[in-house]
């Protein structure tokens, strides 16, 4: 199925070096493996703004890593929705917006906290 025409995709950004000594590198578009996890701090999936599975709750209370692939099939029941991971950190933060199946790119990057 395409992506529908009348969501919004917004500007793709260049990932890179990470602040977080300790972590790894800022992908430009997330791998289907990649984490929704930052250890402390907020890592959720959101359809239209609103989470729908929070990573870092899935992580502690039911021992069970949230990945983009997790994402990317909650996503697949609902394609013509906008859907974003959204990562807040120390030290850094990230959005990805979904913008085609298994196309989940990097559309912002903030400090974080701390």
């Amino acid at each position: 199925m395409a992506h529908p025409k009348h969501l919004k995709h917004r500007e793709p950004i260049e990932g890179g070096l990470n602040p977080c000594l300790n972590c790894p590198p800022i992908p430009s578009v997330a791998q289907m493996d990649k984490l929704i996890a930052v250890g402390f701090g907020t890592a959720e999936v959101r359809r239209n703004g609103k989470m729908v599975i929070d990573g870092e709750k899935e992580a502690q209370e039911h021992d069970r890593w949230v990945t983009f692939e997790d994402a990317e099939q909650a996503a697949e029941k609902y394609p013509s929705h906008d859907w974003t991971v959204v990562l807040h950190g120390p030290l850094h933060g990230e959005t990805y917006q979904r913008q085609g199946p298994r196309n989940w790119v990097l559309v912002e990057r903030n400090e974080g906290f701390a």
